[in-house]
């Protein structure tokens, strides 16, 4: 496994398993809403699909990855590009529940973050969410195109497929 795509909707534990996964591996790893959004000594600013793509190549030239993140049109080379796919496929409830604690988390200042962890964040989370389930079928189906490269998990906490 050199190249090794993450997926999985939001609090399925991607960033947790990409930094024990790196670890164990000595592979870098990066965060896809780092690539999408953007930190500059100015701000913070989205960049447009094409430059995520760019970066994304950029990156790849070096080698050697893991990428963790969500379903985006932007990402759609990285399911060609990696050898290894793990979809990190949490139980519904436990991503509700990891949600909510996140968001009290990064309110009292234990957990950081690079978004302000608002009412309207929670309420997306819940929503992006909610919207994984409703159209799961497109993704199952997108999925069993590189079936060949795909680990299904339902926690992150076992590597021992490495």
């Amino acid at each position: 496994m050199k190249k090794i795509f993450i997926i999985g909707v939001v609090a399925s534990g991607k960033t947790t398993l990409a930094k024990r996964l790196s670890q164990k591996v000595s592979v870098p790893c990066y965060e896809l809403d780092s690539i999408v959004h953007h930190q500059t000594p100015t701000g913070r600013y989205k960049r447009s699909a094409e430059e995520q793509i760019e970066v994304i190549k950029e990156i790849d030239i070096h080698g050697t990855w893991i990428f963790e993140g969500t379903d985006r049109e932007s990402y759609q080379c990285l399911y060609e590009m990696a050898d290894t796919i793990i979809f990190l496929d949490t139980p519904l409830w436990t991503r509700r529940i990891r949600i909510l604690k996140r968001f009290l988390k990064q309110n009292l200042g234990i957990e950081k973050c690079h978004y302000k962890p608002d009412m309207l964040m929670l309420k997306m989370m819940y929503k992006w969410t909610r919207d994984f389930e409703q159209n799961r079928s497109g993704f199952e189906a997108k999925l069993k195109k590189y079936n060949e490269k795909v680990i299904r998990l339902r926690d992150n906490n076992h590597l021992d497929f490495t």
